[in-house]
């Protein structure tokens, strides 16, 4: 039977990097953002974080009555303020970080992370190193902020966005030999483009999610879903 995935983000930007990634995979994707949440949480000093995790619980239950296989959250300011305790539906939550995090717990050599967002940098490193004492793994991980560069995406200037990462992103790379990654899923197409220009690979979330997913999920590709179908 063909998958759901309930798709939580923060930002509409980010449901067509999801679209994309699955395009091949037979699989049913249905997309939830709230920009809201986003914008209180990093700007209204009123607004508790005990209010973002009775936000985020009320999202994720009305999601989950949705007949979704699963929930995919993609915005690691929700993933911080998550209290899965709290949450009443027994379907699956996949929070698009935890995949990114298994891979760089893996690398031996140091390593940048890079963010566009200051306010999720707190919340993901934290949850890094939890990951990270779990798996007894050591980190050798260095944080840089790529500045005064978030507040485009969420004015809708994608464009601007994209090429001030490309440009900071190419220079690391020609300057740094640490192995780098990129934390945020709008990050990604920029990410794509050095390494095209490159050859360095750099590691992004998304790429690490969909190896997740077509594994949990066993997905096939859709020509081979359709060829069984026929079969």
């Amino acid at each position: 039977m063909r998958k759901r995935l309930g798709c939580l983000h923060a930002h509409y930007s980010n449901i067509g990097y999801i679209e994309k990634a699955f395009s091949a995979y037979d699989i049913e994707l249905i997309h939830f953002t709230d920009p809201g949440l986003l914008y209180r949480v990093t700007s209204d000093e009123k607004f508790l974080e005990s209010d973002a995790q009775n936000k985020v619980k009320e999202q994720m239950e009305w999601i989950a009555q949705c007949d979704v296989d699963a929930i995919l959250i993609t915005c690691t300011n929700y993933i911080a303020v998550l209290k899965e305790e709290q949450i009443s539906s027994a379907v699956p939550i996949i929070k698009i970080d935890e995949p990114f995090f298994d891979f760089i717990c893996n690398i031996e050599q140091p390593h940048k992370i890079l963010f566009t967002n200051p306010e999720t940098v707190k919340g993901t490193m934290e949850r890094l190193k939890q990951y990270a004492d779990y798996q007894q793994k050591s980190l050798d991980v260095e944080v840089m902020i790529i500045e005064n560069t978030f507040d485009l995406i969420m004015q809708g200037l994608k464009e601007a966005y994209h090429q001030k990462i490309f440009r900071y992103l190419n220079q690391t790379v020609k300057d740094d030999n640490k192995v780098i990654s990129v934390a945020q899923l709008s990050m990604v197409d920029a990410a794509e483009q050095v390494e095209d220009r490159t050859s360095k690979a750099i590691i992004n979330p998304l790429n690490t999610l969909v190896s997740f997913i077509v594994n949990y999920f066993e997905l096939e590709k859709k020509e081979q879903a359709l060829f069984n179908y026929k079969g």
